[in-house]
């Protein structure tokens, strides 16, 4: 009998991009859970026309509201998808087929490599080429390392030790920035937003800003990645793709001198933040909504 399949999806005013998301899942996950960080617009109506069981909590950082998440799915195993990537035909078989194995999975979790875009462009090269993730796991092994920002998922069993993970061959599609205004602005909202949780993160483990974080760590991000590893064949997308990598690692370091000048405390734990997600976005009214079913 095949393992049966809860799909994550971490949501906050999704409603341009979801419904291509959910479709893509719809068909091979046994329950679609939708934790939304009391969005504004039509992203929780969006959810429920799919089924999903919706569910409302105040977003920290990514890995917290995962962590937070993981435990309240239904079944054994969980794949978590983010509405800005989509799960192809191909990804979608070889998961099933991994469900549908006598004695099921031979892992206990897969990662798998995401295939993105930025601008309407592949990016094929400056290292996001090689860019995987892990999705699919045992609900009760997998939890996200406990940082504010580029966590990934740890498969532990309950003794402590590491459980067994593997690779999937298909690729999940993700469009980091759509080909528009609106999806550059999306994209500089996250920016700022993971940006301000590194310079916490920084902050609570105790480093300091010095003068080669602005000028050697940006550069040198932008040389391996537009040159040693090739990012100018991506052409435009490629050059915004190395720009932007560098002029985080500059803006991350600022925001740390900005936090300890202004005299903020540090952060005690990943996840208490000295700022919620909502209000490094700016938006400060949000409407409750029942959870759903």
């Amino acid at each position: 009998m095949a393992e049966k399949l809860s799909v994550l999806v971490p949501v906050f005013n999704e409603e341009g991009n979801l419904r291509d998301c959910l479709s893509s899942v719809q068909d091979i996950a046994d329950e679609i859970f939708v934790v939304d960080s009391f969005s504004t617009d039509r992203t929780v109506e969006i959810a429920r026309e799919y089924g999903a069981r919706v569910v409302q909590h105040e977003y920290v950082n990514s890995a917290a509201q995962k962590n937070w998440s993981i435990p309240q799915c239904k079944h054994d195993w969980v794949f978590i998808i983010d509405a800005d990537e989509r799960m192809t035909p191909e990804l979608k078989r070889e998961i099933k087929a991994l469900l549908e194995r006598s004695g099921g999975p031979e892992c206990d979790g897969y990662f798998v490599v995401r295939r993105n875009y930025f601008l309407g462009g592949e990016i094929r090269h400056g290292g996001w080429e090689t860019n995987d993730v892990q999705r699919l796991f045992r609900r009760e092994m997998g939890r996200y390392a406990e940082r504010e920002v580029h966590a990934d998922v740890e498969i532990k069993k309950a003794d402590g030790s590491l459980g067994r993970s593997g690779r999937l061959k298909e690729k999940l599609d993700h469009n980091t920035c759509a080909c528009s205004l609106e999806g550059l602005n999306r994209y500089f909202q996250r920016f700022n937003r993971y940006t301000t949780q590194a310079a916490e993160r920084y902050h609570r483990e105790g480093r300091k800003p010095h003068i080669w974080n602005f000028f050697l760590h940006p550069g040198w991000e932008f040389f391996k990645m537009y040159i040693l590893k090739r990012g100018f064949l991506d052409g435009i997308p490629g050059l915004a793709v190395c720009s932007f990598c560098a002029f985080t690692r500059f803006v991350r370091y600022m925001k740390l001198y900005a936090r300890i000048r202004q005299g903020l405390p540090p952060p005690q734990a990943y996840d208490k933040g000295t700022t919620t997600s909502r209000q490094i976005d700016g938006v400060k009214d949000a409407k409750q909504v029942t959870s759903g079913d």
